[in-house]
């Protein structure tokens, strides 16, 4: 079996590393720099300071070369670029290889999914993707974590699930690719939002609130688009969500604490060398609520930050604000 990550980010990295125990696995890096120290040094100093990566682990700068033989294909690429990058990898991919995406974030324009991208890019191979709480730097060094395999195909989902798997490191398997994608993106959104709650220095309690009341959010929306309720008590749903609302090492949580502390968003996306795809991803959620009919006031708060120059303590001040009927989704009382 052969594995190619294409994208040598931080979470690319990392997935590289656990699959290398289990395949022969060749990341892509588009810098041949990074690809370089990849195979001579086995670190990754711009995306993984400080940490060692197996030996086993190879890396190319040629993308031809990373995918041509490939059995599987890992796509480790945001999502401004994941499109682009996808059509060069479809002129050496071979037939039926299944595509599984690492990427939470939607498509500008087309507000598409990362797998209704590879669906039309690679028609006639399985896509799926790989989710669920895992921030990189934690999984890199061996702490205890879990996924989730998400495939239309039982089977396929099955057979893929060893690849990751390893000693410190679950994978489930689940047939909701809809609901785990959905979970994945939002996810980012009510990050930046936690991030927001740190940054202003509210406590536990506005945070537990704002993490219940997201989730109720992103259920509805993943519903609506045709995910599965029980996905978002998941890993990829609930999982996820705690894990990025809550840790420092969380991009997106880092951009929304820095706005919650007064800075301006230009100033903040440009220290950072990694991509917080909650900040586009919110104008791609909320116009997908729009077009579904759903509500998501904390969602809608995030883009007014992010998108239309809303202060961070006004759009606070809109969400108290906002009239309390039933806790419960559908339910009238």
């Amino acid at each position: 079996m052969r594995v190619a990550v294409v994208g040598a980010g931080s979470w690319g990295t990392t997935v590289a590393g656990l699959t290398c125990h289990n395949a022969d696995t060749l990341l892509w890096a588009r810098r041949k720099e990074l690809a370089d120290e990849l195979n001579a040094d086995h670190t990754n100093s711009s995306y993984l300071p400080d940490i060692r990566l197996p030996e086993a682990l190879r890396s190319s700068c040629d993308l031809a070369e990373a995918v041509h033989d490939a059995d599987v294909i890992v796509m480790a690429v945001p999502s401004h670029g994941f499109r682009d990058v996808l059509v060069e990898v479809a002129e050496h991919a071979r037939p039926w290889v299944p595509v599984l995406s690492l990427t939470k974030g939607l498509e500008q324009g087309t507000q598409k999914r990362m797998t209704e991208v590879i669906n039309e890019v690679l028609p006639d191979h399985p896509a799926g993707v790989l989710t669920g709480p895992n921030l990189a730097r934690e999984v890199a060094v061996g702490h205890p974590a879990a996924a989730v395999v998400a495939m239309a195909d039982r089977r396929i989902a099955r057979a893929l699930r060893p690849l990751f798997a390893g000693p410190s490191f679950l994978v489930f398997t689940n047939l909701d690719i809809v609901g785990c994608e959905v979970a994945a993106v939002v996810k980012n959104v009510l990050a930046i939002a936690a991030g927001m709650v740190d940054g202003m220095g509210f406590g536990d309690n506005t945070k537990a609130t704002l993490l219940t009341r997201g989730l109720t959010e992103m259920t509805r929306l993943g519903v609506a688009l045709g995910g599965q309720p029980l996905t978002f008590s998941g890993l990829a749903g609930m999982g996820d969500l705690i894990a990025t609302c809550s840790s420092s090492k969380s991009r997106n949580h880092t951009v929304g604490e820095e706005l919650g502390k007064g800075r301006p968003l230009d100033e903040i996306v440009g220290e950072m060398k990694m991509v917080a795809e909650g900040v586009k991803s919110s104008k791609v959620v909320m116009a997908l609520a729009a077009e579904h009919g759903v509500e998501m006031p904390i969602a809608e708060q995030v883009e007014a930050v992010c998108h239309r120059g809303v202060q961070v303590a006004d759009a606070m001040g809109s969400l108290m604000q906002r009239r309390a009927g039933s806790e419960f989704w559908g339910i009238n009382t």
